[in-house]
């Protein structure tokens, strides 16, 4: 997940007949919007849902081959790229799609879209993925961004006083500020992201594809690793506790946190008629309560004795 800080620092008959499909459409965009949040970061706009990641971005070029190379060169979109026309989408566009080992069994692929909009200008689309990218979800998000029909209420202020976690708002210290869409850190209290999940699975598997991501970084070595009983959401669940160390001085985390290790959980459940992915992390010298977490962690989850 790509990091950024917003402090300094998403009759009768014939009318059943017809009325059927569109009822069912709409609901299904309710319950779409039931776990979709966004946030927009300056020109750049950071969705989730499903623990998949994506971003928007208007450029005031040209849809023409001269003015593309430039919004191609943002993207560290080469000439070597395939650029390829989705001809299922009522728009101009070009797709590319480019893909990265992380480990044997993790890859990463990223989906862009650059494509002419309503006002011509090109407005640039990219998904990021662990499984492989379906283009119904794609067109869906593509439809739902360039026509402008994603709800107000689907975005975050950029200010933090409180958050809509999977439907609870959960009030924070005015010290906390997000790091990413669904990713809050607050100084000392602890840090969490998140995603909501259509299926049970598809949260265990985000779960597993951070935790085999976060394993991969370069400095980092995991102490430790159980399954504990938690009530998360006041759901009783298993988490995976995971230790972490750090190799090397020179690591910047470590320099701007002051601690030495860092504890992560995570967690998949169902939570209120979804399904929640979950990390959540403090480092050793955070402020540690008798329940053995921080003040945000509280906030979500109690240790099982």
């Amino acid at each position: 997940m790509t990091i950024f800080n917003f402090n300094s620092k998403f009759k009768l008959y014939i009318l059943i007949f017809f009325l059927l499909p569109i009822s069912v459409f709409a609901q299904e965009k309710d319950d779409l919007f039931t776990r979709l949040k966004a946030i927009h970061n300056g020109s750049v706009t950071y969705y989730n849902t499903d623990g998949i990641d994506f971003t928007s971005q208007t450029f005031t070029n040209s849809f023409t081959e001269k003015d593309l190379k430039y919004v191609y060169r943002k993207y560290s979109i080469g000439n070597e790229d395939v650029k390829v026309k989705d001809n299922t989408l009522p728009y101009n566009n070009f797709n590319v799609v480019k893909s990265k080992k992380i480990t044997d069994s993790l890859n990463e692929t990223s989906s862009y879209y650059f494509i002419e909009d309503k006002q011509k200008m090109v407005t640039v689309i990219c998904f990021s993925y662990f499984e492989k990218p379906t283009k119904q979800f794609e067109q869906k998000f593509i439809d739902l961004i360039i026509e402008d029909k994603i709800p107000m209420n689907i975005f975050e202020d950029k200010r933090i006083d409180s958050i809509d976690f999977a439907g609870r708002k959960i009030q924070l210290s005015n010290s906390c500020y997000w790091t990413n869409v669904n990713t809050v850190q607050c100084p000392y209290y602890g840090e969490m992201n998140w995603s909501v999940h259509k299926t049970i699975t598809s949260a265990k598997k985000a779960v597993q594809n951070q935790l085999s991501l976060t394993k991969t970084k370069k400095g980092l070595k995991a102490i430790s690793e159980e399954e504990v009983d938690v009530l998360f959401e006041n759901m009783p669940v298993k988490a995976i506790k995971v230790v972490y160390g750090f190799t090397g001085l020179t690591n910047l985390a470590v320099k701007t946190s002051g601690g030495k290790t860092l504890t992560a959980y995570y967690v998949a459940s169902e939570v209120r008629n979804n399904y929640m992915s979950c990390v959540m992390s403090f480092w050793n010298n955070d402020q540690i309560n008798d329940s053995g977490l921080p003040p945000l962690l509280e906030k979500v989850m109690q240790l099982r004795k």
